[in-house]
């Protein structure tokens, strides 16, 4: 019976991390399309939020089933729950990549409105999170983790950067304003997206160590001086 757990375990997190790599490409394509300004990219980040909305359910199905039937108990219970939690955040992260499209379809129906240099950094850190909080999960390491929770600082810095820089053209010539605000939403999609990331870094370290770090919980395990991370809400 333990055997048979641990399999289906191992196979949760294969599916974890394919959505994950779903996830990832969804965030590269939809940035990469408005860098390019290359707007036929967008229709493959809709193709993927498919996949990763039917991974969505399966994962959700088998989590219920495998605590139907195995009934885990202390560090098996908390792993499952991560991955539920998990799931959620990786769905969500799916949506977010969708918003970036419709938000820079609508951006490149007009002229580039200024050379493009934080959102692609903050699109590549994001990106960077993703893979290094599903790794964090996979290896179980609670120091990598940590590493996400620190760099969703560099996202949010990047976000007030990009929201100042374009505050200035919007009052600079009203006429730059609509182009300003979809860039500004992408920013803002882009912070929610490392939010999640960070969300599912949490959840690892629940899943190790038992311990709820959210709302500012990791100085408890002697992280120390990180400020308290934007927990769950509307993706």
């Amino acid at each position: 019976m333990e055997r048979h757990f641990e399999g289906e375990l191992r196979a949760l997190k294969e599916r974890i991390l394919a959505m994950g790599g779903a996830v990832e490409r969804a965030i590269e394509e939809a940035t990469q399309a408005l860098i390019e300004r290359d707007a036929a990219r967008f229709a493959t980040v809709h193709e993927l939020e498919k996949g990763i909305n039917q991974a969505h359910i399966e994962v959700d199905e088998a989590c219920v089933r495998l605590l139907a039937r195995q009934s885990p108990l202390a560090a098996d219970l908390r792993l499952v729950v991560a991955v539920i939690k998990i799931n959620a955040d990786l769905e969500r992260m799916g949506d977010q990549a969708v918003n970036i499209a419709g938000n820079g379809k609508r951006y490149l129906e007009e002229p580039a409105l200024k050379p493009l240099i934080d959102l692609p950094r903050m699109a590549q850190i994001v990106r960077e999170m993703v893979r290094q909080a599903l790794d964090a999960f996979v290896r179980q390491d609670m120091a990598l983790a940590r590493t996400v929770l620190d760099r969703d600082d560099a996202v949010d810095n990047l976000k007030d950067q990009i929201f100042r820089e374009l505050l200035t053209y919007m009052i600079s010539d009203p006429r730059t304003i609509q182009r300003a605000l979809n860039l500004i939403l992408i920013a803002r999609n882009l912070e929610r997206l490392g939010d999640h990331a960070t969300n599912i870094a949490e959840d690892v370290i629940y899943a190790i160590s038992g311990r709820d770090v959210r709302h500012g919980g990791l100085a408890d395990l002697g992280g120390g001086g990180l400020a308290d991370k934007e927990s769950r809400g509307p993706a």
